[in-house]
């Protein structure tokens, strides 16, 4: 076969498994199941898309989703600890590596990435238009830098690898503990701009209030991108376990996660990432 006739078997290979991924799952209720209930962890920044997303899921098979959402790096200490939970999301992709290492976990798959954004209150009324503003005079800059990992020490990365960390905490008008905190401060009058996670643009606090501007990719940190889902060793019923991640990953679920202000993996932009960031079960 020739090269041009490989790469098109290939793109065609790519875009079955993709339309595969996407297509609609059949419709299974709790009598299909050796359980009525499945337990869920994940990562507290994920809980505005599976909050919604687990409640559409009891919707559609009368099985009950335990839902926590807490601090990652806490879920998977006790986690490769003695805590047991059957499904647990988590971000940055050496916790699932480690997890899956220990045989803790089963599987995991991409679920979605987080993409960083700079945001000011709606008007604009500083003419913000673009990151190095942050580090001109006169701009108040807001920041977290004492947010709990990665919040802070993700947005401090990606101001130093666009070389403006000095300048732009040199213009900082106010160091909260927490990202909310911050952006509430700054729509209180007490900032111009600030650089978040898009996912907080989208909650119910901030909406409306905020106008959005897209930051280079180039300068987003690697590690904190990445969100997984998988199966854990405990599962008790492994089907209803792998169903509910079928569910999360297809169309449908995914949709709660692009609604909460996530690049969801089954997208064109999320599967590049996959591939970029090698974000793969081994």
């Amino acid at each position: 076969m020739s090269e041009k006739g490989q790469l098109s078997r290939r793109k065609f290979i790519a875009a079955t498994a993709m339309a595969t991924a996407g297509a609609a799952l059949p419709v299974r209720l709790k009598a299909d199941f050796n359980r009525d209930h499945l337990q869920v962890w994940s990562c507290g920044g994920l809980a505005e898309a599976f909050i919604p997303a687990n409640q559409r899921f009891l919707a559609k098979t009368g099985i009950k989703i335990n839902y926590t959402g807490a601090f990652a790096a806490a879920l998977g200490k006790s986690l490769l600890g003695s805590a047991t939970t059957e499904v647990f999301a988590g971000r940055v992709l050496g916790l699932a590596q480690k997890l899956r290492g220990a045989g803790k976990m089963i599987y995991f798959k991409p679920l979605c990435f987080t993409k960083y954004v700079m945001v000011t209150p709606v008007g604009n009324p500083a003419d913000i238009s673009g990151l190095n503003d942050l580090g001109k005079p006169g701009v108040r800059v807001v920041l977290a830098p004492g947010a709990s990992p990665p919040g802070g020490s993700a947005v401090s990365g990606l101001l130093k690898k666009a070389g403006l960390l000095e300048s732009a905490i040199r213009n900082c008008t106010v160091k909260a503990s927490c990202v909310q905190q911050s952006i509430a401060a700054m729509l209180e009058g007490q900032g111009d701009v600030s650089v978040v996670e898009q996912r907080i643009t989208r909650m119910l606090l901030f909406q409306n209030r905020l106008e959005v501007f897209d930051i280079p990719e180039t300068f987003f940190p690697r590690s904190p991108l990445t969100f997984t889902i998988g199966v854990m060793k405990h599962a008790e019923d492994r089907e209803l376990a792998d169903y509910y991640l079928d569910f999360i990953l297809s169309d449908e679920g995914q949709h709660f996660f692009e609604k909460a202000g996530f690049i969801p993996a089954l997208s064109a932009a999320g599967q590049r990432l996959v591939e970029t960031l090698g974000v793969k079960d081994v």
